[in-house]
């Protein structure tokens, strides 16, 4: 049984340890956002890109999912979340709140302000000045974990090195505060090379992995890799909480398929998880293709589970101190 008196945060990290299910991505950002709306019956003239109207949209597209009596912590573990989203409300109370209170819902927070422009076959993050600011409102709003994104294009040594030195980097800044972070160094599907791009990258984050200290605790968010079971050796890696993939232009079928072939590794799909939905459907109709659509994620998720033996993790809290985490995973939602 898990301990009395256990973290928020501690119960959180059991979850996304040892939970089933799979991380929802509803993070587009201001650049994504268009072709999101688009997808979903929005048109361009109902709206001004980068301006409150586009945020006010996504964010009622984004609550019509999180309110549905089919989304909730049964088969949901996280929900990534855009700032913007993060500190507008849902149902009258802040979304990382909802989410956590209402839903059992892990909220995480994306963090990364965009890509450079490529260079060396890879697109780097942009700078991000307000980490320490971003990370502060992340914890007074409850939120467990954040995620950050960059790209890979081309089998560039040089280049995947640097993009996961810079992920790890800022993950130890974002450790330090006391958050879980999510690493995200995507491979382009369509990459010349992908597999080639595929074992670089991991290569580089099991190099990078060795530098950490035992209580410094992360996710990898990763492309669905042409070889089955390729990040096997990262899901059963000590320091790794969760190996999840994004469905990176995939349909929801195509990653689904890719998915349950890879032991240990579960869903964090953004398109896929929204593929079919429409802003002029009955919220019958959405509710039933949004529990389909769940529930394909769910079990393409669950298809292969994690190949090892367990492990307790160490997670330092808000306020600096280490616990052990057990393995003795219940439903914390009851």
């Amino acid at each position: 049984m898990a301990r009395e008196q256990e973290t928020e945060q501690e119960t959180m990290l059991r979850k996304m340890c040892h939970g089933d299910g799979f991380i929802a991505a509803l993070d587009q950002s201001g650049g994504s956002t268009p072709k999101a709306l688009r997808l979903y019956g929005i048109k361009d003239d109902e709206y001004t890109p980068g301006e409150k109207s586009m945020f006010d949209q996504i964010h009622k597209m984004r609550t019509r999912i999180m309110t549905s009596p089919k989304c909730n912590g049964d088969r949901i573990l996280g929900a990534i979340l855009f700032e913007d989203t993060m500190k507008r409300k849902v149902n009258g109370m802040p979304t990382a709140e909802y989410l956590w209170r209402e839903k059992h819902i892990v909220p995480i927070l994306k963090v990364d302000k965009g890509l450079e422009v490529q260079k060396d076959g890879v697109q780097l993050m942009k700078p991000i000045p307000n980490l320490d600011t971003m990370c502060d409102d992340a914890i007074a709003n409850g939120v467990f974990g954040t995620k950050m994104r960059s790209v890979i294009n081309e089998a560039n040594l040089s280049g995947i090195k640097q993009i996961v030195e810079q992920q790890f980097e800022i993950a130890k800044t974002i450790m330090a505060k006391g958050l879980v972070p999510i690493l995200e160094p995507e491979i382009n599907i369509n990459a010349p090379n992908k597999i080639e791009c595929e074992a670089v990258l991991r290569a580089e984050l099991i190099e990078n992995l060795k530098l950490l200290r035992d209580d410094q605790k992360l996710l990898f968010k990763l492309t669905l890799p042409d070889v089955d079971d390729l990040y096997e050796t990262l899901t059963t890696h000590p320091n790794v909480v969760r190996v999840v993939a994004l469905s990176g232009g995939y349909t929801r079928k195509q990653a689904n398929d890719l998915l349950a072939r890879q032991h240990g590794v579960v869903a964090s799909f953004s398109r896929a998880l929204t593929e079919g939905l429409k802003d002029d459907l009955s919220q019958d109709a959405f509710d039933k293709l949004l529990d389909t659509s769940i529930q394909e994620i769910f079990d393409a998720s669950k298809a292969s589970p994690i190949n090892k033996e367990l492990h307790t993790h160490k997670l330092k809290d808000h306020n600096g101190l280490y616990h052990d985490v057990e393995e003795d995973f219940v439903n914390v939602s009851q």
